[in-house]
């Protein structure tokens, strides 16, 4: 028996301290996509500033094409989603407007929610716009030699005037639109997706039923792609930095840190603004509201998807935010589809930065044409991570501010990209409890206990 015993340990020799720390670490990155993203960051970081010119390392041309080699899986990444991203646009849009297969319920609530989420998304890249010329982030990077277009390859940009702005709004429906999508016109795709998925609730459900199944298929399609391109992430996000931070050094650190604070206080001042219109249309306090919803938003910083949570987030409004059925299960998925306050807010912050950073100055018309293409791009923002920086790209190119710009901030766009998520979370559950709270005012008493099928505890 002592025999036995005194083999026991032979057979599991423990973990040696290296190999313990090493299989530490393997887990805590495993399956952590924000984190890899992260430490890419901070080691393109540290590659780049020890191949730049203020270490010395490598002599500076050298440097550059290392650093050129290094950019080739971010350059790869961009690609990937910029090949998939006309078709999933398409397919989420028109099947977030048809979700509800109801043309009386649209009629009904549907204006009033398309109008309210449009609001708020204009106010919210206004605002952005706003935080963007307070804090001047983009200052702090002026007269460093930033990253720029080939000339004979940008595409021409012309700003327009107060003149030329009601053409260019016109412009904006497409009369071919197998053109725009070619062209990567993305507000002429999202606003022919619109009339789609209009025409499509209206027909009988029979017609439009294999479009439909047509649409979630492509939708699943380009998904599948999107997730194969985001495993590339961590590796892109290393190769743009290492060869940004080859050319530009620490210089850009500190316009970094600014930008990042930048965004994040108008975030914060969007969900103010939040939370007093709850207060004033609904009636409910806001601690109460953040109580009731801390497991969605927390779970929507997490995985920076507003998809991901929409099952949690219609339970969340129907059991706890005493919100009927009917209304949840259609704003809810249609605003994790359209309502993307964050990241319209984000998108200003953004173009405001970088033309900051390449000395552009901005007209009252280009930054009314800046709240135009932010809304409509957010509306066709697909709920997943990883292609609302891609289509900044578009944003960027209409006000002529180099697209090349994107390698500045690509490296702190998933700090930013879990915060918006949240922050467009969180709209989607404000607005289905103001629907509530008006659909209360126009029914009778019975009907809204018909209707509704939890009451939130005051335990919760």
């Amino acid at each position: 028996m002592s025999e036995k015993i005194s083999q026991e340990p032979d057979k599991k020799p423990a973990l040696t301290p290296r190999r313990s720390l090493s299989s530490y670490l393997f887990g805590l990155v495993q399956h952590r996509l924000w984190l890899k993203v992260l430490i890419g960051m901070f080691l393109g970081l540290i590659t780049g500033i020890m191949l730049g010119p203020s270490v010395g390392l490598v002599q500076p041309a050298t440097g550059t094409i290392i650093g050129n080699w290094l950019a080739f899986p971010g350059h790869l990444f961009i690609a990937t989603i910029q090949m998939i991203v006309i078709p999933l646009v398409i397919a989420s849009v028109v099947r977030g407007l048809a979700a509800t297969e109801d043309m009386e319920q649209l009629r009904k609530v549907g204006v009033r929610v398309v109008l309210f989420f449009t609001a708020t998304t204009a106010l919210a890249a206004a605002i952005g716009l706003w935080v963007g010329h307070l804090f001047s982030p983009g200052k702090l990077l002026q007269g460093i030699a930033l990253p720029r277009e080939d000339s004979s390859q940008m595409p021409s940009a012309t700003i327009p005037d107060l003149s030329t702005l009601p053409d260019v709004m016109l412009g904006l429906l497409p009369g071919n639109p197998l053109d725009a999508m070619v062209q990567g016109q993305m507000l002429q795709v999202v606003i022919f997706s619109i009339i789609v998925g209009v025409a499509m609730v209206s027909m009988p459900i029979a017609q439009s039923r294999p479009m439909l199944d047509l649409l979630r298929s492509l939708q699943q399609i380009c998904m599948t792609v999107v997730h194969w391109a985001m495993r590339l992430a961590p590796y892109a996000v290393f190769g743009l930095m290492a060869q940004l931070t080859t050319s530009i050094g620490l210089s850009a650190l500190l316009g970094m840190a600014s930008y990042v604070l930048t965004v994040l206080t108008g975030l914060l001042l969007m969900m103010i603004v939040y939370l007093l219109l709850l207060r004033l249309l609904a009636g409910q306090h806001p601690v109460q509201f953040l109580k009731h919803c801390r497991d969605v938003l927390l779970l929507a910083f997490s995985t920076s998807s507003s998809a991901a949570v929409m099952p949690l987030s219609i339970r969340t409004a129907q059991e706890k935010l005493a919100v009927r059925p009917s209304i949840a299960q259609f704003v809810i998925p249609l605003g994790a589809t359209i309502n993307m306050n964050g990241t319209a807010l984000y998108q200003s912050v953004a173009t405001i930065f970088l033309a900051q950073a390449y000395g552009i100055d901005l007209s009252m018309a280009s930054m009314a044409l800046v709240v135009a293409m932010a809304v409509g791009a957010s509306i066709g923002s697909p709920a997943t991570p990883g292609v609302g920086i891609v289509i900044l790209s578009m944003v960027l190119t209409t006000v002529g501010i180099p697209p090349s710009g994107i390698a500045l901030i690509m490296g702190v766009d998933r700090i930013l990209d879990m915060s918006r998520t949240a922050v467009n979370v969180t709209g989607d559950l404000v607005t289905s409890r103001l629907m509530e709270a008006w659909r209360r005012k126009q029914a009778g008493p019975a009907e809204n206990l018909d209707e509704i099928e939890a009451v939130p505890s005051n335990n919760d």
